[in-house]
């Protein structure tokens, strides 16, 4: 039977399925909520492993909310099996809270979604109006399927009119600042695809079909205006991932905002814009740009193009075209993407992917590269045989049941290989050897060197204060220690270290803070190179502290070091 909402559900608790942070969906879907009257709350970044966390956690925030509605967010594939497990264990403490799903794997399998008796209703495609008509309880609800309502043409579909989804009230929707602080600054600037990539789940034809859109577009620019007022104030970075976005538009959408002291990572295809690395650079203090390129042979992305099964990507010419330009932006750092294993391998096309690879690396930009991975939906993984492959994953069952296997920590996924085992074979030689060399080539740029004489300095890109209660969440720390002070330090690169010195882990322990004497340790190293200091002067000053030898003072200061913390003067 399925289970109709009577009265409206408030508040509303929205997570995402996986660990890590969940997807910035959530956020645009609280926010709306939040503008519409409706109580929403997020817990964006999610740490639990084991079932026994994913319970604990699960039952201190269900009690602290009382949520009528738990939205989970289940947009990418490989967290099917964890959505199940939250779910379950949502609907075993609180048999009267309404469960939702929602995204694109939510959609494109909400038939078989339905058929959990832990799942009350499925959202199909965006999910701003659906969700306010579930929570209002209406009589006729846009896009929200469960067992009593049948999947019918999607009544609902965002375009490029609606201005009313955005980013807002920030410092309600988060149920702590470490999750507040934990959000990488996604910002969408546009919504959809245009192509039809054959390794993709998320192509065109799968956008109008689970989406309802006919072609991508982008959003108002007062719109993703508002989403920076509301996010720069509170993040120290940005993250872009739409190609349609021009520096004429992003420029709009920043108008009177000081991004001065703040970095972004922007995602993207095809050739850019010549002005697109000047225009990041100039307004930003540190940009990181991914330029996605189908895979590392020019031969093999020109073939796969050819038949119309891959997005305009650059040729190599136009490839180093693009690595010169951006050479010239000191501030900007650039990496090249692509995926091997991709049909019409051979020999040939094997050997090219190493010679560019090696050319890249050599002109100081980091690689992204990884095998071929089934997605739902996506051409090569329905229709494998097409081009003499085997998918390890189809169906809905099958994606199920091997994450259900894997433990969480292990990042693997169902992957696509040639049926020809000598071809195979050397697919993932090459692949093995070029893991090699790009993880050989970013651990020379991440080794520091230091000996004694080696001044530094504080380099730590910010410093606050919290009371552990405000940090954690109050509903997670007792009553004891929720007054203490966390000093939370964040290096240029994003890692943080969060201090309570005052704190040991006989009153209180958590994994994410360094207590008691650690804690302390580590601020006493960071105060002592307020000013740029050689090593072996730090080590001196140290010793008048009891905590420290020298043989300590060093391991913790080449531990900073290496996080950024600590930067030659």
């Amino acid at each position: 039977m399925s289970r109709l909402p009577s009265v409206q559900l408030s508040p509303v608790l929205l997570i995402g399925a996986g660990t890590g942070e969940a997807t910035c969906g959530i956020l645009y879907l609280a926010s709306y909520l939040r503008r519409h009257g409706i109580e929403a709350f997020v817990r964006l970044t999610d740490a639990d492993e084991t079932d026994a966390e994913v319970r604990r956690s699960l039952e201190e925030l269900l009690a602290h909310v009382k949520p009528k509605l738990v939205g989970i967010s289940l947009k990418w594939f490989h967290h099917v099996a964890r959505a199940r497990l939250i779910a379950k264990t949502v609907r075993k403490l609180d048999a009267s809270v309404q469960i939702a799903l929602g995204g694109n794997t939510a959609t494109y399998f909400c038939k078989e979604l339905l058929e959990w008796d832990c799942v009350d209703h499925v959202l199909l495609g965006d999910g701003e109006v659906p969700l306010l008509s579930l929570c209002r309880g209406e009589a006729s609800m846009p896009n929200v399927v469960n067992r009593a309502t049948p999947q019918a043409a999607l009544a609902y579909v965002d375009g490029p009119a609606k201005a009313d989804v955005h980013y807002s009230h920030f410092d309600q929707l988060f149920l702590s600042q470490l999750d507040l602080h934990s959000f990488s600054g996604w910002v969408a600037p546009g919504k959809g695809c245009g192509e039809n990539c054959l390794y993709c789940g998320g192509t065109r034809g799968m956008q109008k079909a689970t989406f309802g859109r006919a072609r991508p577009f982008l959003r108002q620019v007062e719109s993703v205006r508002k989403d920076h007022q509301e996010i720069v104030p509170r993040t120290w970075q940005l993250r872009y991932d739409f190609a349609g976005s021009t520096a004429a538009f992003l420029e709009q959408t920043w108008a009177g905002i000081d991004l001065s002291r703040h970095a972004a990572t922007y995602f993207l295809w095809g050739v850019p814009p010549p002005e697109l690395a000047a225009t990041l650079s100039k307004y930003l203090q540190r940009v990181y740009m991914v330029l996605d390129i189908g895979c590392f042979s020019e031969l093999q992305r020109q073939e796969t193009m050819k038949r119309g099964l891959l997005k305009p990507c650059p040729s190599d010419r136009e490839l180093f075209e693009v690595i010169e330009r951006c050479r010239a932006f000191p501030n900007l750092q650039l990496e090249i993407s692509g995926i091997a294993g991709l049909p019409f391998a051979s020999q040939a096309t094997l050997e090219q992917e190493k010679r560019l690879v090696e050319r890249v690396l050599s002109l100081g930009c980091s690689i992204g590269y990884q095998r071929l991975e089934a997605q739902p939906g996506a051409l090569v993984t329905e229709h494998p045989q097409r081009f003499e492959m085997v998918s390890e994953a189809t169906t809905f069952t099958q994606f199920l049941d091997a994450f259900a296997r894997l433990d969480p920590s292990e990042k693997t996924v169902p992957m696509v290989r040639f049926q020809d085992a000598k071809l195979e074979a050397a697919v993932q030689r090459t692949s093995d050897e070029i893991d090699a060399l790009v993880w050989q080539h970013a651990a020379r740029k991440s080794h520091v060197e230091l000996d004694g004489r080696t001044r530094l300095i504080n380099s730590a890109a910010s410093t606050q204060q919290f009371e552990l209660g405000a940090w954690l969440g109050s509903y997670r720390v007792p009553a004891k220690v929720a007054k203490e002070k966390v000093t939370v330090v964040r290096s240029v690169d994003g890692a943080g270290l969060s201090c309570v010195p005052t704190v040991s882990t006989r009153k209180f322990s958590d994994p994410l803070l360094q207590q008691g004497e650690e804690g302390a340790a580590l601020l006493d190293v960071l105060a002592a190179f307020e000013k740029p200091t050689t090593v072996n002067a730090a080590i001196v000053k140290l010793r008048v502290k009891p905590r420290f030898d020298p043989e300590l003072a060093r391991e913790v200061i080449d531990h900073l070091a290496s996080g950024k913390f600590l930067q030659q003067a």
